[in-house]
């Protein structure tokens, strides 16, 4: 049985909590491990919007095929991705990962700007809803690292990501079949390859004994270690922790410091599972991807510890590109490996 990943568990809505050291905290936990559990008292989202959302999901892909395929998933990754459509990690996956998914863009008066299934139209208030609880929650927590990070002004990543600027924010609902309605799946294959995620920050959502998630706790040896939906102290939490991790931009912002940990979700049910925990049901996530604004420059971070990181850094990082991106250009980077027959079809129409 595989060790489970010893992540740091933070609550940062306790009363009377103390932000800088709370912000320290968190700032540390990035740094080590690239993922941090938020402990989830429901004060940020509650329990109710959490379990409706899941609710929803299930409602979604029940959906009929064809009323899916009618919202497929488009160049600006808002939409319905089928089973192996996404090869996460291209290079060693035999196919596509063994999941479906729908991304949300930006609602507007509650209402999606995008197709959605039938199924879900009567619901499209509650979504934006929770999509909007999703994003300050993230800008909450960009607070407490530019406080962490000592940024000047602290609040230099929240006003990068102001929630009307047009971004590559996500909302997402994934669901992975279980095992036995996978009789092509091989030993090899996993549900999700391994990755990164793109963007700032990254909060999961997970329903107690789903499991399925690792991080790669040591790349040297190829180690991979399970990540429990309830650690040890939250059993009796009204909600599972939200878990949150770095995103490539984030860690590619802040010149490598903060730490975008390579993950994937694994059908094995023996080697990597949490105690009380299983892959053998359906497994459904919720994922919030937040970004800045498609514009925001990704110049170097007014922070001496960032600054500091540059110098210990050989990847590349706003401090040793010649050309400032901007926060689309790094995303648009990312989705074309993604989604290679998308764009593969698209050029050559």
């Amino acid at each position: 049985m595989a060790e489970t990943a010893t992540i740091p568990i933070i609550d940062i809505s306790a009363e009377g909590a103390d932000q800088a050291q709370v912000a320290k905290e968190l700032v540390d936990a990035a740094v080590k491990y690239g993922f941090v559990y938020i402990k989830n008292a429901g004060r940020d989202i509650s329990a109710e919007q959490i379990e409706n959302a899941f609710n929803l999901s299930r409602t979604l892909f029940n959906s009929p095929l064809e009323d899916k395929q009618r919202c497929k998933i488009e160049k600006n990754n808002h939409g319905w991705s089928g089973m192996h459509t996404e090869t996460l990690d291209p290079k060693t996956q035999r196919v596509g990962d063994f999941k479906e998914g729908f991304n949300f863009g930006t609602f507007v008066k509650g209402k999606a700007t995008q197709p959605v299934p039938r199924s879900i139209e009567p619901h499209q208030a509650e979504l934006a809803a929770f999509r909007e609880a999703c994003h300050e929650l993230c800008r909450k927590l960009l607070l407490l690292f530019g406080i962490g990070l000592g940024v000047n002004p602290p609040t230099f990543f929240t006003s990068a990501h102001a929630a009307t600027a047009p971004s590559g924010s996500i909302l997402r609902f994934l669901y992975y079949p279980p095992p036995q309605t996978t009789p092509s799946a091989q030993a090899t294959d996993v549900r999700a390859g391994a990755h990164s995620d793109y963007g700032s920050i990254t909060l999961l959502f997970r329903l107690r004994g789903q499991a399925g998630l690792e991080i790669l706790a040591d790349p040297s040896t190829n180690t991979w270690s399970p990540v429990p939906v309830t650690p040890q102290g939250t059993e009796h939490d009204i909600s599972p922790p939200i878990l949150v991790n770095i995103g490539d931009l984030l860690s590619y912002w802040t010149n490598g410091l903060l730490r975008s940990t390579v993950h994937r979700v694994t059908f094995s049910s023996q080697s990597a599972t949490a105690a009380g925990e299983s892959t053998a049901d359906p497994r459904y996530s919720l994922v919030y991807f937040c970004h800045p604004a498609d514009d925001t420059p990704l110049a170097p971070v007014p922070s001496a510890r960032v600054a500091d990181a540059c110098q210990s850094s050989g990847s590349s990082s706003p401090s040793t590109e010649h050309k400032v991106l901007t926060a689309a250009e790094h995303l648009q980077s990312r989705l074309r490996a993604t989604y290679l027959q998308m764009y593969a079809d698209g050029e050559k129409k």
